[in-house]
């Protein structure tokens, strides 16, 4: 049975929602567990739920979604991690048993090395000591400071959200390639397969992601590479089934063993989706 490794809820002006906007009209309207059901069909086991705002109102709203939702096997919310007070929220939000980890909106921070920042020392002690992980989202250009904190703490379990938004619309495959590479060799690092072809130019194929997903399953293989549909973002590009077929097609995912890996149990492993509270 599928896991979702990453989707998201939302619900327009409210919990502090102030993205997607008017012109992504595509995505531009209330999400909820029963679309999700729609879209994703009756294979779909369950899903980790990621936070869509910086704020805490948004991830206080995941997880009373999440309550009474059993589709729902995890969050991953948003905190402040340099308020001197992360530590205190996180070992709070721990004590809920549906959460499993925070994500940090690093791609829209204006300082690129804000990750590998000292101040976060307290916050990310307390992610390690609750037994949460670290969601990272990031472009190429975030990778040198992401494997900065990576290799500062092995302690803290790491997952590359959307395989760090390549440039598939690009020409610097081999820089996202180097960069990813230097973070796989790291074993408390994981990847999400997920999030790709929004990457991609609207005048692109479907195979435009190829080498990527290529590399991404060379790098991180059956043990640490987990499938995910970016719903409903990936609506911007195709549809959720289009894209699970898409990736379902590529050879090494046609041997059953790995399959299963890549679209449950490693997802399972990382976000101890079978785990209570810490």
């Amino acid at each position: 049975m599928l896991i979702d490794a990453h989707q998201h809820f939302w619900r327009i002006g409210q919990n502090d929602c102030v993205w997607p906007t008017p012109e992504l009209a595509a995505i531009h309207r209330d999400f909820e567990p029963r679309d999700l059901r729609a879209a994703a069909g009756s294979n779909l086991a369950g899903a980790v739920t990621v936070q869509s705002q910086p704020s805490d109102a948004d991830t206080d709203w995941l997880l009373r979604l999440a309550e009474d939702e059993p589709l729902i096997l995890g969050v991953v919310g948003w905190v402040d991690l340099l308020s001197p007070r992360a530590p205190e929220r996180i070992a709070a939000l721990s004590a809920r048993s549906k959460f499993k980890g925070v994500r940090p909106m690093l791609q829209d921070l204006p300082d690129d090395a804000w990750i590998a920042h000292a101040g976060l020392a307290p916050a990310i002690d307390a992610l390690v000591a609750h037994g949460l992980s670290l969601d990272a989202l990031v472009f190429t250009r975030h990778l040198p400071h992401l494997l900065t904190l990576a290799t500062r703490r092995p302690d803290l379990r790491i997952v590359i959200d959307h395989g760090a938004k390549p440039p598939i619309a690009g020409e610097a495959f081999d820089e996202w390639a180097e960069a990813m590479s230097r973070l796989a060799a790291l074993p408390q690092v994981h990847c999400k397969l997920s999030g790709l072809l929004t990457e991609a130019r609207p005048d692109q194929p479907p195979e435009a992601i190829t080498p990527y997903v290529d590399r991404l399953i060379a790098l991180f293989g059956p043990d640490r590479l987990m499938w995910g549909s970016d719903w409903p973002v990936v609506n911007l590009a195709t549809d959720y089934a289009a894209w699970l077929g898409q990736v379902k097609n590529f050879p090494a995912l046609r041997d059953p063993a790995f399959a299963q890996a890549v679209f449950s149990d490693v997802a399972r492993r990382f976000y101890r989706l079978d785990a209570g509270p810490q």
